[in-house]
Formats: C-alpha cells, structure tokens, sequence
C-alpha cells in the first residue's frame, strides 16, 4: 500500500510525467482536485475509484477532510494517488498531506510535477532566466492580501533583481506593483501575464509594472516581472490551430492518435464518440474460421483499420497468410498493416472502392479466390465487382460499428466547436440523429469521398476532404479549412 502525492503539471496533459502516469495506471484510488486537463484522469485503471476533492462554491474543500480521506484509503491497504495540479510541494497542500500521512504511519510517495511557475511562462515564450538580462528568478504568490502585505519583503525582492514570478497574485497585483516600485523597479519594467498558461485557450497579456493595477486580467493568470517579460519567443500560441475547438467523433478507442495530433496543432478537442467498433454479431467466429484458411486465398483485401486490427488479431503468425498477396483500399489502412510488419502489396491511386476495382488484376486462367474482412454493413462495391471480374469472393464480418449516445457534456462542447471531423459514414450518420444538423459546427472535414458524400445526403456542407486517408491528411485538411476563418464566438 503507498499514497502517491502527485503532480499533474499546469494544465497540459502532455506536461505529466511519466512516474505519474505509471503510478496512476496501477491506481486503486484516484483522489483529484479540478484539473485543468480533465482526461488526464482516463489514464487511472476504468475500475478506479474516482474521488473529486476539488473546492466548488458552497462545497467543502477542508484540508483536513482530504488528510483523513488519504490515510483512510492508505490504511486500507489501496494503492491510492492524490492528484493535484501543478507540483504537489509548490504552494499546494502536498506539505500537509504528507505530515498527516507520515504521522499516521503510511508509506507515501511524492511524484514531482512540472510548476506552473516554470512551465506557463515557457509556453508563452517567455524564458525565466536569460544570460545578460536575468541570472534567478523567484517564485512567490499573492493569494491573501496580509500575505502581500506583511509575508513578502517585495522591496527585497525588486532588489534583488532577476525575474519575478507571481502565482494567484492578480486580486493584489496594484499593491505588488507599488511595493516593487518602491523597492526601486522601473515603471516601465515589462510584465507579463498569462492566462491558462499551457492550455489551448492560453492567453497574453503584455504591460508593465506602471501599467499593471490598470490592466483587466482574469484570476487564474500567472504573472512574469521583469526584463524578461519583454521577450516573446512565440511557438505555443503560434500554431496554426491554435484557439480552436475541433470535435473528434471518432470511437473512443480510435480517437487517440487524431486527438494527440489536433493537440499537437494546437487545437482544444472535443471528444464525441458517436460509434463504438464491437465483434459481430456471430462473435467473430466466422472471421476465425476464415483467417485460419488464409493461404488458400489468392488475395485478403483491407478495406478499413478496423479490419486491419480485427483480422491481425486472430491471426498468430504472419506467414499464415501463405502466398497469399495484400490489398489496402487507402494509405491509412495500408499504414496499419505496416505496424504488423505487412507490406500491401497493391494500394490503389484514389482510396476508395472504386479506386481499388480499377488497380485490382484480373485471376488468372483457373479463376482466383478473395478474403473481403470488413463492416458487417458496408457497400457491396467492392466484392460484387470483384466477382464480375470473375474472382471467387468470401465476405466475412469482422467488426461492427454501433451507435454511441453523446454526452450532454460533449453536445455542449459541440456547440461552441469551429470544425467537426468525420472519418466514417457512420460517424456523420449517428451525429445527425443524436445532435441534428443544425448542431453541425460552422466547418465540416472529411476523411474520404465516401464520408463526404455521406455528410452531404444528410445536408451537412463539407468544408474539406482528406486528400488520402490518414490522420495527418485529416488534420492539414482541419487546418486548410480552418486557415481563413474567424473563430467561434461562442465559448
């Protein structure tokens, strides 16, 4: 039994470290505040108690509460993580947690996190030291007003010299500014302060110390003091989705690598799984009896990755296939047979069914024979011409797609979205009966021209189509699509 005292960085999830996310995989007991990431969360066992010790309006937020909610779990003989934001030892209760934990005789573990007092200004471009302009800085914070008035020596500080860092100083911040001016800093000293530092909706704003108890900021802003407040190194908040929402509809198992990449571009997601890929309805047993006879077949066609990942799975050992040669109806499908050390041999130009009838060879003088593994509904195109081509075709169900009911959570997440992905007809079916069209946010991308048509007989307007069929063709088409248009207003 340990209690793991956990950080969770400032905000992007991408900022824990990976002793966090080893221990939180193993967790009997997640106890959380309110993250600023809340999917960080996901990467707790599904089976995991999740205990929500965030403070709310009218709630109870009491540390000792939490102390003994801690050691209680600990005593049971749980593996239990106290996850806070930012580092568990700066400005956080992590001291106190501690202390009761050793008092009452519990084995814990402190997990440093990335602090906010580091991290926010780096994603604002800003560096905390700079050879010639900064050799230290300083961490303090200004929550209470007696704590500014009589904890903090800020005369000493502005003495002091190097770059300043104030965390939950904002409601204090013209007296901060008096007190450092009194202490002999400039009034024109840069200032930055950065709201929601390290997330998508991470905002600037640059003044200086004459400047600061004018200024309209938000409460949560980490405030940056001094010469190097003046630098703007941009790279987080220049990124060409940067400020967008964009919804992934995607299956929840799916999603992962298109999120990770949207992310990556800068994007805010919103998750809306409207499908799940489950077995079919025999329970796969026709997909086992065919994959066990995949050398007397002259070609296995992939159609999706769906299939990719459902045949592999049944398959023990690659040379089952034999002689047997590959086909992949797109790059993407082709990419995934590439991850199991399979190399299609046919990928057509244009990545469709369509496109793969006219690339596919003709059987030979004794007639040939197809595997088809595909979506238990799917458009007959593809075997229907194979077999007028004069291939033998077995299609065999290897997954299907259900629909998935949308949080309201997510539905409203929808609705202050810029783009919405699509990369199935299925997605763009089950999104128009749970949301409607007129929830369809103002730009709508497509993975393939199939989904595309889809998305217009149900009288959605597409933006932009994914020139092939991968993640990354998906999201530069998000970014093309989105390139010259204003950003939703409704946040």
């Amino acid at each position: 039994m340990t209690v793991f005292l956990v950080g969770a960085g400032p905000g992007d999830p991408g900022l824990l470290t990976i002793r966090g996310a080893e221990v939180l995989a193993r967790a009997d007991v997640v106890v959380h505040d309110r993250l600023a990431e809340p999917s960080v969360l996901d990467l707790a066992p599904p089976a995991a108690v999740r205990v929500d010790v965030g403070e709310r309006p009218g709630g109870s937020g009491h540390q000792a509460e939490i102390n003994a909610l801690l050691v209680e779990h600990g005593l049971a003989g749980l593996e239990v993580v106290r996850l806070k934001g930012g580092d568990p030892f700066v400005f956080g209760s992590g001291v106190e947690e501690a202390e009761a934990l050793a008092a009452a005789g519990v084995p814990f573990e402190v997990v440093p996190g990335v602090t906010s007092a580091v991290a926010v200004p780096a994603y604002a471009g800003i560096p905390v030291t700079h050879r010639g302009m900064a050799s230290s800085f300083t961490v303090v914070t200004g929550d209470s007003r007696h704590g500014v008035d009589t904890e903090t020596d800020w005369e000493a500080l502005a003495a002091a010299g190097g770059t300043i860092v104030v965390l939950t100083g904002v409601a204090h911040r013209a007296e901060i500014a008096g007190r450092l001016r009194r202490g002999g800093l400039a009034s024109d000293t840069p200032v930055a302060a950065v709201h929601r530092g390290t997330r998508p909706r991470q905002h600037t704003v640059r003044t200086t110390l004459g400047g600061l108890g004018a200024v309209t900021l938000d409460p949560t802003v980490t405030l940056v003091i001094g010469a190097v407040a003046g630098l703007d190194l941009a790279w987080f908040e220049s990124r060409p989705l940067f400020g967008r929402r964009v919804v992934v509809t995607r299956a929840r198992a799916q999603a992962p690598d298109l999120i990770r990449r949207l992310r990556e571009l800068g994007a805010e997601t919103v998750e809306l799984p409207v499908i799940d890929v489950v077995d079919p309805a025999d329970g796969g047993v026709a997909l086992r009896a065919a994959t066990r006879r995949l050398s007397a077949y002259d070609w296995v066609v992939f159609t999706s990755t769906n299939a990719v990942a459902r045949v592999l799975a049944t398959v023990p050992d690659a040379r089952s296939f034999g002689s047997a040669r590959i086909a992949a109806v797109g790059r993407g499908t082709a990419e995934a047979l590439a991850n199991h050390r399979l190399v299609a041999d046919l990928v057509p130009g244009r990545f469709v069914a369509e496109g793969l009838l006219a690339a596919f060879p003709p059987p030979g003088p004794g007639g040939g024979r197809v595997l088809v593994p595909r979506a238990a509904v799917a458009r007959d195109v593809l075997p229907d011409g194979l077999r007028s081509a004069g291939w033998q075709v077995d299609v065999v169900d290897a997954y299907r797609t259900v629909p998935v009911q949308p949080s309201e959570a997510g539905l409203e997440g929808v609705r202050s979205a810029d783009a919405i992905t699509f990369t199935s007809s299925s997605t763009v079916t089950n999104f128009v009966v749970a949301a409607g069209p007129a929830a369809t946010p103002p730009v709508v991308v497509c993975l393939g021209p199939v989904t595309a048509r889809t998305a217009v007989e149900a009288g959605l307007a597409v933006d932009a189509v994914a020139a092939t069929g991968t993640i990354d063709a998906l999201t530069d088409a998000v970014v093309r699509a989105l390139a010259d248009r204003p950003e939703a207003t409704s946040r």
